[in-house]
Order: structure tokens, then C-alpha cells, then sequence
């Protein structure tokens, strides 16, 4: 296959994809710039798997894409080809059981062979081993996704290295949500809790097989834990919250007279946090960074590939 330098892959795959969110003779050019593309291009360039999305119901406020076939439209109409699906649903309810089996079936009705379920476990309620084990074995999900601050306990809780254990044993990804929304404009009835980044290397170390997510990672207070984690550890980041002009090429290294990477360019997986935010957001990161089209391959697609291949 010929290789596709970083123009043409960028006309062919992401311009298309982000010509619905730019306005005016922006959205001109993209549209002009996406017509250029030709049966034999656009099938060298991927599509891109979504680690991070959400269903049901956000608790506080109706989000546009609340509904799941609204959303899966969304996600297609911008190339996504897959997408890993958390439930809202987990955030404030004590029945785990019911909230995991309600996302599989959602997932089955409105987005077979497209969402993958993740499911939830809350380490401050009792048996959530036995949550993990039905995850795995009943609903047969590739993944759990734990949500520290919303669920009441942080990440030095005592049975967090026993989850890494049993996740890395299991062969499932731990997806670990870091937040949500900006704290400013948290319901002032709900108290979330602060989540310490530090701890969670101890548990990752603990067992070095694991395959560990940050999701939603906003950084820690200390700007080298961040690196510290990824060079100790497996663990990839998704870039639903990097900020900032080149946020994704800063955190790469990939900005000429900028500090170092902080991140790998093969730890980063794509993650929209739709429906919260809009999908349009993650994919205009990776076109306004300085990106190759290895590394943007890398970035949609590759990595998460990697981390949950095929059947």
C-alpha cells in the first residue's frame, strides 16, 4: 500500500469529518478540500475508534445526544467506526448489577458491532468483585470503567490494587475517569470528591500486565506524575481534555522549542467524551496540531487497536 503524507490524509479522513463544525468559507474549504477525495484514498484512511462516550441520561441537565440512536448517527457522521461506551447511569446509582446490564442491552439495540460496553463497578459498595465477574463472564464486556469523585472513593481507596489485580488477570482494560464536567458548574447539592493521581501508579505497579486507561485526564499537581506514570507503567491517556492550541502535539513533543513529550505519541487513543462535549471538539485537536499521519493513525485508531484487538 502507498503510503498518504499528512495533506492528503488530512483531506481524505478528519476535514471531511469536522466540516459540519466550521462556519462560513471555512466550512467552504473543508468541503471543498473533503470533495477532492477519491474512492481509492478514502479507503487507506482509517476510521477512528471513540474510547470515550457516555449513554443514558447525563444526571444534571438534557444533553443533545442523551438518546442512543441520535448519538450513534453523531459518531458515524464523523468517521467513528467504534465506540467505547460507559453509562451515565453509573455515576450516582448503588444498583451496579442493573446499570451494566441496561448499557449491554443499549448497546446491542442501537449500536451492535459499534458500541462496546464498558461497564461499572463502585469500589465503596460491597461485592463489586462479583459486578466484575458478571461484566466479564455474563456480559462478556472488554472493559470496566470506575468513576472516583462521583463514586465515593478516591484512588488510595485500599481495594483499588486489588481491581488493578483483577482486571490485569481477567484480561479486561480499567478505564479510570478523572472527570466530568468543570467543578465550577457542579450541581452545588453534589459533592464530588477529589481524585489523587498518585496512588494509582502504586496499583498499576502492582500489576505490571495491566491495561489501564486515563480518561478525562486534566493533569495532577505535580506536572511529572503524568510523565513518571507512562515511562513505570503501560497505562494510555485519551485526549478528551488536553487544552490549549496544539494541546495534542504539545503533549507529544511534536512542537518544535517546547519541553519534551509528557506522553508517547503510542499512549494516546482518541476520546470524544460525547455526548458532553461535542464530538467536533477531539477531532479539531488533532487537526490543529503539528501531527504527521503516522501519528494521527496512531492516535484514531492504532493504539486502541492495540489495546482491545479484534476478535
Amino acid at each position: 500500500m502507498k503510503p498518504i503524507d499528512r495533506r492528503s490524509f488530512l483531506t481524505n479522513s478528519l476535514l471531511s469529518a469536522a466540516a459540519v463544525s466550521l462556519p462560513g468559507r471555512h466550512l467552504l474549504a473543508a468541503e471543498t478540500a473533503a470533495g477532492r477525495a477519491t474512492p481509492a484514498t478514502s479507503s487507506r484512511s482509517p476510521g477512528i475508534i471513540d474510547t470515550n462516550v457516555n449513554l443514558f441520561s447525563w444526571p444534571f441537565r438534557a444533553l443533545k445526544y442523551r438518546d442512543t440512536k441520535g448519538l450513534v448517527a453523531k459518531l458515524k457522521k464523523h468517521r467513528v467506526i467504534e465506540a467505547w461506551a460507559g453509562s451515565f447511569e453509573a455515576l450516582l446509582s448503588k444498583d451496579l448489577s442493573g446499570v451494566n446490564a441496561r448499557l449491554v442491552a443499549e448497546c446491542r439495540e442501537h449500536g451492535a458491532g459499534f458500541l462496546i460496553p464498558f461497564g461499572s463497578v463502585n469500589l465503596a459498595w460491597p461485592d463489586w468483585e462479583d459486578d466484575v465477574r458478571r461484566c466479564h463472564e455474563v456480559h462478556q464486556m472488554p472493559g470496566i470503567r470506575i468513576y472516583p469523585g462521583f463514586q465515593p472513593f478516591d484512588l488510595n481507596h485500599p481495594g483499588m490494587e486489588s481491581l488493578v489485580k483483577t482486571t490485569a488477570e481477567r484480561g479486561l482494560i480499567l478505564q479510570v475517569v478523572f472527570g466530568m464536567e468543570d467543578p465550577r458548574v457542579h450541581h452545588p447539592i453534589i459533592q464530588v470528591g477529589p481524585v489523587t493521581f498518585a496512588p494509582l501508579l502504586k496499583a498499576v505497579k502492582s500489576a505490571p500486565n495491566a491495561k489501564v486507561q486515563l480518561l478525562h485526564f486534566s493533569g495532577s499537581n505535580r506536572n511529572e506524575d503524568l510523565t513518571q506514570f507512562m515511562k513505570q507503567t503501560n497505562a494510555v491517556l485519551d485526549i478528551s481534555r488536553l487544552e490549549g492550541n496544539g494541546a495534542v502535539g504539545r503533549m507529544i513533543g511534536s512542537v518544535q522549542g517546547l519541553p519534551s513529550a509528557r506522553v508517547p505519541v503510542d499512549r494516546l487513543v482518541f476520546g470524544s467524551h460525547a455526548p458532553y462535549f461535542p464530538v467536533e471538539t477531539a477531532i479539531l485537536k488533532l487537526i490543529e496540531s503539528p501531527l504527521d499521519a503516522h501519528q494521527l493513525q496512531a492516535i484514531m485508531q492504532g493504539n486502541a487497536r492495540r489495546l482491545l484487538p479484534q476478535a
